[in-house]
């Protein structure tokens, strides 16, 4: 059976791109499907501001007619300037099993990507630290989170035998919250509140968020400019994610810690919307909005979806009475459980103060590298 590996190019080909996980996970019950018309967006320069200092490709590979896998390549130029690197990622890799297929993909990929004068390459990567990262290679038993990925498990064996090492990992926590445990917290807080004058400041509406956003997008760059993959968000990004993300967002999951009267760090949870999703499966319209919508007034788990302090606050712990204040609206909502977004594994402190909980570590996300 003949294949053949095709540049995207037309608005056919970019449906079939969106439309091939549906394929490969359908009847999977632990894949979130995303929303098909947030993904056409992402390949278009109209609606991805991240383009303008990426630059993209995307690939799908046919089997006589029949698309049986996908791959997107990315260079960051802004993330190498920032590190000094040639490094290009690949991204948004599906396929079913088909190792000729996925071979096919990858060489075309890193062809590309030598070609345009790139040393290495990385991923699963996004042109963003909010979009894809990371492949699933622990936790195929467990439903996927808002902010996280599914993958199924034969992909770490392809990417593996095609010379790929391990770069980092994400790991990701299910926590579960008592009474008890959350009164000692609440009461720790309020002592470092009056210790350091840090003042809460939650909502009851999204719209009373809308003049902190500048705030709380600047808060971020701050606070992820050390880490890995990540480039400051500019204007566009802002509106963008904003944008998308205010979709699913119950204004009393969110809160920010000020002092005095700035900004100094944010905590970001939604209510899980990945039931909700599964029935909507990639459409808002007609029902799938109806789902998402019942899923943020009742949620029964809580994704902690987004965190940040500026630098010069760590040491006052603001960051630690922001996830208070979320505990203690879970438990007044009769939520005890919550699904952690990958935490880099050398985030020690992070993945230390997720342990004094009830918990489980029971996924894992990895970036690979190889060089060209």
């Amino acid at each position: 059976m003949s294949l053949s590996i095709q540049e995207v190019k037309t608005l056919k080909q970019q449906k079939e791109f969106v439309e091939l996980p549906f394929s490969i996970y359908k009847n999977n019950p632990y894949w979130v499907p995303p929303i098909k018309a947030d993904e056409l967006k992402l390949m278009d320069k109209k609606h991805n501001p991240a383009m303008e200092f990426c630059d993209s490709k995307f690939w799908l590979a046919y089997r006589d007619g029949k698309v049986v896998g996908r791959l997107c390549g990315i260079i960051n130029h802004k993330y190498n300037e920032k590190v000094g690197k040639k490094l290009g990622r690949f991204s948004r890799m599906e396929v079913f099993e088909d190792h000729e297929a996925f071979l096919g993909l990858m060489d075309t990929a890193v062809a590309w990507l030598k070609a345009e004068g790139m040393s290495q390459i990385h991923g699963p990567l996004g042109y963003t630290n909010l979009d894809n990262q990371g492949l699933l290679i622990e936790g195929f038993d467990y439903l996927t989170s808002v902010a996280s990925v599914y993958h199924m498990p034969y992909y770490q064996e392809y990417i593996n035998g095609y010379g790929f090492e391990k770069e980092i990992d994400w790991l990701e926590f299910r926590l579960k919250f008592a009474k008890d445990t959350v009164d000692r917290a609440i009461r720790g807080a309020e002592i470092v509140k009056k210790r350091y004058g840090i003042e809460v400041k939650k909502f009851k509406k999204v719209k009373e968020i809308i003049p902190y956003m500048q705030d709380l997008f600047g808060v971020l760059n701050q606070a992820y400019e050390r880490l890995p993959f990540v480039v400051p968000f500019n204007q566009e990004m802002i509106n963008m994610y904003a944008k998308k993300y205010f979709k699913v967002i119950n204004p009393k999951y969110v809160c920010l810690a000020q002092k005095n009267g700035e900004t100094i760090a944010f905590w970001i949870a939604v209510p899980s919307m990945s039931k909700a999703l599964q029935k909507a499966n990639g459409k808002l319209f007609p029902f799938g909005f109806y789902h998402i919508m019942k899923a943020m007034k009742k949620p029964d788990v809580l994704d902690f979806f987004l965190a940040g302090v500026k630098p010069e606050f760590e040491s006052q712990g603001a960051i630690v009475i922001l996830y208070t204040e979320i505990q203690n609206q879970m438990l007044k909502d009769g939520i005890e459980v919550m699904e952690t977004t990958g935490n880099l594994e050398n985030n020690h402190n992070v993945i230390a103060n997720w342990k004094n909980f009830d918990h489980i570590q029971h996924k894992r996300r990895r970036c690979y590298i190889m060089d060209l």
